[in-house]
């Protein structure tokens, strides 16, 4: 079960909200999520961006088409239609800013497993291998070149010391449960389950809130 099989059980009118509204919730929903998350979450499944930008490019076409016409009644949905366009854009674009930003910061940790790098689209997997390419060849006409060849990885990890910079996952995140469901609490004092309610907000560790929001038991706020 998935976030919105849980959506269509808590609201009846699921199934009659157009598709072009619902790829903006889901899209939304990711927005935030990524906002909210230390570390990068998986590239959205199925065809959910790719979907986003046919609609924009539709949007962006009625607008050009209506563009020019006088009639009031007309100008008022031109000016509704170009309000949606500019809420589109500004999702998608904060959306992939936000995931740009996480791949910026820790470009070796997302390139380093197959786990890591599944989490990216292929255009970012490229996006990333490039520019860390880039960057090493930098770093060795800067100065990497007069050191000793053992010493010119970038993402050595000998001696117990891994060069590799990684999020924390101790990072404290807000949580909503989406459905009655155990909660693993780590506190200072004292660690246990505690029995959440749909509904409730959490403050947790990501690494404690991750397993709930892969699952879809919470979202991220």
């Amino acid at each position: 079960m998935d976030i919105d099989d849980i959506l269509r059980e808590v609201d009846p009118t699921f199934h009659s909200i157009p598709q072009e509204q619902r790829d903006l919730q889901d899209l939304t929903r990711a927005y935030v999520a990524e906002r909210c998350a230390p570390e990068l979450l998986h590239y959205p499944p199925g065809n959910l961006i790719d979907r986003v930008h046919e609609n924009i490019k539709r949007q962006i076409e009625m607008v050009e088409e209506m563009t020019g016409n006088m009639n009031p009644k007309t100008n008022f949905a031109l000016i509704v239609i170009q309000n949606e366009l500019e809420r589109y854009r500004f999702i998608l674009r904060s959306y992939l800013r936000e995931r740009i930003r996480k791949i910026h910061k820790h470009t070796l940790h997302y390139l380093s497993t197959d786990e890591l790098r599944s989490r990216l689209s292929e255009i970012e997997v490229r996006y990333a291998t490039a520019r860390q390419s880039r960057l090493h060849e930098h770093y060795m006409s800067s100065f990497l070149a007069e050191f000793p060849p053992q010493l010119q990885n970038l993402n050595d990890t000998a001696g117990n010391l891994n060069m590799i910079d990684s999020p924390d996952l101790d990072s404290a995140v807000f949580v909503r449960l989406l459905r009655d469901t155990l909660v693993e609490s780590r506190g200072v004092d004292d660690d246990g389950l505690i029995e959440g309610k749909e509904g409730q907000i959490f403050i947790l560790r990501w690494a404690d809130a991750k397993p709930l929001v892969e699952r879809s038991s919470a979202e991220l706020i």
